[in-house]
């Protein structure tokens, strides 16, 4: 039974557009300029500015208007209750695991919003398991985090296959355990010389469609 491994956050759902209406609908609670919008989106940089570094950001910049408890609800909330899977995805994991495909997300983040995303949008419903790298003490491209998705559904590491959006967390983690992988652009291009992806697709669905469609896999 092969193995697929997912990315979450700007793979399976796009988190920086959830991210953003959270923020228009914070800066808009709390009376702020919605010309805010983009400072704080670059303060974000698509979740990978750790939590505490984003809070004291906003707490420097909105410290004399909005409670520092209100900054810190917000970011516990993160984007989770504007995240959306899109209809091609869906049927994307659909068909993976009609082919015989074990799907797992592995994401890096904190377990309270990482698992409200996956049950808002349904995804708990769709894939086998997750791990996410609070829960288990490792963060991509670290190996043990891809080694924990592999035995959380009891299904061997070798063969798999890794997608999601982040050369460094997802692509060199996929490579430095030997596995196939394949980058999702979203439109950009690639940059990196001391390592590739397998395949580069537009977006999740073509990616799947992508592994599933290879020769000699499912």
């Amino acid at each position: 039974m092969p193995l697929l491994l997912l990315d979450l956050d700007n793979t399976l759902v796009d988190r920086d557009a959830a991210f953003r209406t959270a923020v228009a609908a914070f800066l808009a609670e709390h009376g702020l300029p919605a010309s805010d919008l983009a400072p704080v989106m670059e303060i974000d940089a698509s979740g990978y500015t750790p939590r505490q570094e984003v809070a004291e950001a906003l707490t420097d910049r909105y410290g004399d208007k909005v409670p520092a408890a209100a900054i810190r609800a917000f970011l516990d909330r993160g984007a989770a209750e504007y995240v959306v899977l899109a209809p091609a995805t869906r049927e994307a994991l659909g068909a993976a695991r009609a082919g015989g495909w074990t799907c797992v997300i592995v994401t890096n983040g904190r377990v309270t919003q990482q698992e409200a995303k996956i049950r808002v949008t349904g995804l708990d419903r769709l894939v086998r398991g997750w791990v996410v790298s609070e829960a288990v003490g490792h963060k991509k491209p670290a190996p043990e985090i891809f080694r924990a998705a592999a035995d959380a559904v009891g299904v061997p590491l070798p063969g798999a296959w890794v997608i999601g959006d982040s050369p460094h967390a997802d692509i060199a983690g996929a490579g430095a355990l030997g596995l196939r992988s394949v980058w999702v652009a979203d439109g950009r291009a690639w940059t990196q010389d001391a390592y590739r992806p397998t395949h580069v697709a537009d977006d999740v669905a073509s990616a799947i469609g992508l592994v599933i469609g290879t020769p000699g896999q499912g």
